[in-house]
């Protein structure tokens, strides 16, 4: 159904909140409303416009059926000629990161990987049968896009913030099955806003890892920052000691309480956790450091291996507290890292097993990049900016 009246959407937008399909038929008038508006702009020029600038010319329709939460909507993608094909924008973004886990699955299929019942997932995904050379077009095309995006230039501002982390996947490599780490690095802005820098899949979180992550980063213009956030991994801090040397380091407070709580029995995790609350409680940092000493006395007898954490770690722990006061709170900890961990996992356990380096870097830079555009149209800064300096 073509809508092209003002008026009949109004109609639309009224029946929305008075028929069941009402919500279906608004969405379905807007998306195709701003495809033609899309189409548009590709050819240089509106519907029967003469224009100097007119790069083609329309040549009809084609139906396609899309699935949403609002029911199926029946739209009709403008085709053109004389210019190059027009493919609609939100089709690409909305259907990247699937499309990855369509590759993973189906190379796990073509390559006789029995891990999760493959055949299974992609009769879900996808309702049909897929051929080798759909995989193989699909994955080029994937390939491109993420390599473009990660080898983005980066000197066009200086970077305040760095935080980093990673993630283990099984991944058939040789024939075998290992755990192969995913090196995630976010970057802020000095305009607060954040992005995904890099990411990549290597044996484990070695210095040398890092140290290629960090030696990426420089290449392509990373410069000016301030401050690194990550947990204490040996490979991590060999890596930024190596690259960053004029870069404060802030150790991440949950992976420090997590790694001290495993030092004590059950039975004295909650004492634990309400003494290191107590701990971090000031806003002084010679404060924070009088109290972990008194703590680390306190359970010195106990628990040894507690009281030389807070006496070898509880320092780093608080460097965040030389930045700006409206900062502290979100770079106390990975915790922004944490959470984009988790969601992909939601989507790497559907594959189980990867067959291969590249198709776990595949899936997991298609989430990133989807994540990342998302960041892009926040309105407001993950930082405020305006009184860094104060």
């Amino acid at each position: 159904m073509a809508v092209n009246d003002i008026g009949e959407i109004g109609l639309l937008v009224q029946e929305a909140f008075s028929s069941d399909q009402g919500l279906r038929r608004l969405l379905e008038a807007v998306v195709n409303s701003g495809m033609r508006e899309e189409a548009a702009t590709h050819l240089g020029a509106s519907m029967h416009e003469r224009s100097a600038d007119r790069r083609g010319y329309r040549n009809g329709s084609k139906p396609r059926r899309f699935k949403t939460r609002a029911g199926e909507l029946e739209l009709e993608i403008p085709q053109v000629r004389d210019c190059e094909p027009y493919q609609p924008s939100m089709f690409a973004r909305w259907e990247r990161s699937e499309r990855a886990l369509l590759v993973a699955c189906s190379e796990m299929y073509f390559q006789g990987v029995s891990t999760r019942n493959v055949r299974a997932v992609l009769g879900e995904m996808c309702q049909t049968e897929l051929s080798a050379m759909t995989v193989s077009r699909v994955a080029s095309e994937l390939d491109e896009k993420l390599s473009s995006f990660r080898s983005r230039r980066l000197d066009h501002t200086p970077w305040e913030y760095l935080m980093l982390d990673a993630r283990y996947e099984k991944v058939r490599v040789e024939g075998k099955v290992v755990s192969q780490a995913v090196l995630v690095t976010v970057g802020f802005t000095v305009l607060g806003k954040r992005e995904v820098l890099d990411w990549r899949v290597g044996d484990s979180e070695s210095a040398e890892n890092w140290g290629e992550v960090f030696t990426s980063l420089k290449d392509r213009g990373l410069r000016g920052v301030k401050l690194m956030v990550s947990d204490a991994h040996r490979g991590i801090r060999a890596a930024i000691t190596r690259h960053f040397q004029g870069s404060a380091w802030q150790r991440c407070r949950v992976h420090y309480k997590r790694e001290m709580g495993r030092r004590v029995s059950y039975k004295k995790l909650k004492e634990l956790n309400r003494d290191l609350a107590a701990v971090f409680a000031p806003a002084e940092r010679e404060e924070c450091l009088r109290r972990g000493e008194e703590m680390a006395c306190r359970w010195e007898r106990s628990s040894p291996a507690v009281a030389a954490m807070l006496r070898e770690g509880l320092e780093d722990c608080l460097t965040v507290q030389t930045m700006p006061e409206h900062h502290q709170k979100r770079l106390r900890s990975t915790n922004l890292l944490e959470n984009m961990m988790k969601r992909l996992k939601k989507r790497t356990r559907v594959v189980g097993v990867f067959p291969n380096r590249s198709s776990c870097d595949r899936l997991i830079g298609a989430q990133l990049l989807e994540l990342h555009e998302a960041w892009m149209t926040e309105e407001k800064a993950y930082f405020n900016m305006e009184y860094a300096g104060a």
